[in-house]
């Protein structure tokens, strides 16, 4: 999926404009690429468009960084330059794009690094009838 593409879908699942998106993008893969190992953000990295690719790579492959959830969201809202609810969205729809774009097995894979809070963004959110 081009870049474009998955920035649109992004904007589309979080009901945002296209440039937020992208800023929600680009700051939840580096927050990403962070928080899970070397190897797995290269796993995922293999599997976008290779404009993002950087955003997921490291240059070292040390051990991820030990955060949470709240954690998460504030680095993604302050690269992002938006506020916490914001962030949050933004997040939730970068982690469900991306984990169409890699396929179950590869982004489960990627997730079980991650805190489960931070692995339920990446769950659709129940409708209410």
């Amino acid at each position: 999926m081009a870049e474009l593409e998955f920035v649109a879908k992004v904007a589309e699942r979080a009901g945002l404009p296209p440039q937020t998106a992208r800023s929600l993008t680009e700051a939840t893969l580096r927050t990403l690429a962070e928080r899970i190992s070397g190897g797995e953000a290269a796993d995922l990295a293999d599997h976008v468009a290779d404009e993002l690719r950087p955003l997921l790579a490291r240059a070292r492959p040390e051990e991820p960084e030990a955060f949470g959830y709240d954690e998460f969201l504030r680095r993604v809202a302050d690269r992002a330059g938006t506020g916490p609810d914001i962030a949050e969205k933004g997040a939730r729809a970068v982690l469900q794009t991306l984990h169409r774009v890699v396929g179950h097995a590869e982004f489960e894979q990627a997730m079980s690094e991650l805190p489960r809070e931070i692995g339920a963004l990446a769950q659709p959110v129940p409708r209410t009838p």
